[in-house]
């Protein structure tokens, strides 16, 4: 790796900003919400005891504030693992690398990343409107694949029984499991209703995802598969577009990372939330609480 960055990597904006997040390093909480829907920051900022920082590029809206003595930054990442791979790297140069200098820093700056998304339930006993904190990423998007020191992600048992136990097709992405931060984990379920379990990151949202509308898919059952999957007392309890690159990319730079989702839609059952975003609006209240307090 050389000691000096190229423009070519790392690309800044004008003012010095990093290019896609569009903020500078001091405009950046040390703990970081991730939501999918550049409208959703809003929603979480409004609870913020003041607002510090606004920013918009894209997507990736941020807004930074403060809330019961805590420093908070919420940031839009928009849908999917490429998307999080943009922001999550983006957000590590602004704690890690000297912008000025292009340079790696000597000393390392861990971040927490608490995602708060909606997502599907695969088990007939978890209904909509239910939050489900993800205690493993299982990742179909390949992504990790691209970097180094992943090889744990996809010799983890549990990958290989999910590969095993549902015929994975082999033209597709090998499989990978990544663990999220106990601590968060414990934070979050700590005199709660918040079930945990394995959230399956999907590359897309209808053929990925076992949704039939012109094009039929190579496996109709695979739905019925990851509802059926077990190892020791391991299941999947839900599935979305980003878990496992978040927790992928925060366990290789050092970071703590927690999905809690919003079950919006019940796969096992065919039901789709009456009201979700007042579900949703509860999930991002009862993470503030814990996250300002923490």
């Amino acid at each position: 790796m050389a000691t000096k960055l190229s423009s070519s990597e790392l690309v800044l904006n004008p003012n010095g900003s990093i290019y896609h997040c569009n903020i500078r390093p001091e405009e950046l909480a040390d703990t970081i919400i991730l939501v999918g829907d550049p409208d959703r920051v809003p929603k979480v900022s409004q609870y913020f005891d003041t607002i510090e920082v606004k920013s918009q590029k894209r997507e990736i809206v941020t807004h930074t504030g403060w809330l019961n003595g805590k420093r908070l930054t919420v940031i839009s990442t928009g849908m999917g693992t490429d998307n999080i791979d943009i922001v999550i790297n983006e957000l590590d140069a602004l704690a890690n690398i000297d912008l000025v200098n292009k340079k790696i820093k000597t000393e390392s700056t861990q971040l927490t990343f608490v995602r708060l998304g909606t997502s599907g339930s695969l088990q007939a006993d978890i209904p909509v409107d239910t939050m489900v904190a993800s205690n493993k990423g299982l990742g179909f998007d390949g992504l990790m694949s691209f970097y180094m020191g992943t090889e744990k992600f996809y010799t983890n048992e549990i990958a290989q029984a999910f590969t095993s136990q549902t015929g994975w097709n082999k033209k597709r992405a090998t499989p990978y499991v990544v663990d999220g931060s106990e601590e968060l984990l414990a934070l979050m379920c700590e005199n709660s209703s918040v079930v945990t379990g394995i959230t399956a990151t999907a590359i897309g949202f209808y053929g990925p995802q076992g949704r039939i509308l012109r094009l039929n898919l190579d496996d109709e059952k695979m739905n019925e598969k990851l509802s059926q999957f077990q190892y020791k007392n391991h299941r999947i309890t839900n599935f979305e577009m980003e878990t496992s690159a978040i927790y992928g990319l925060s366990k290789l730079m050092g970071h703590r990372a927690l999905s809690l989702n919003t079950i919006v839609a019940n796969r096992y059952a065919g039901t789709f939330s009456k009201d979700p975003y007042s579900s949703i609006d509860k999930m991002i209240q009862f993470a503030l609480e814990k996250l300002s307090r923490s």
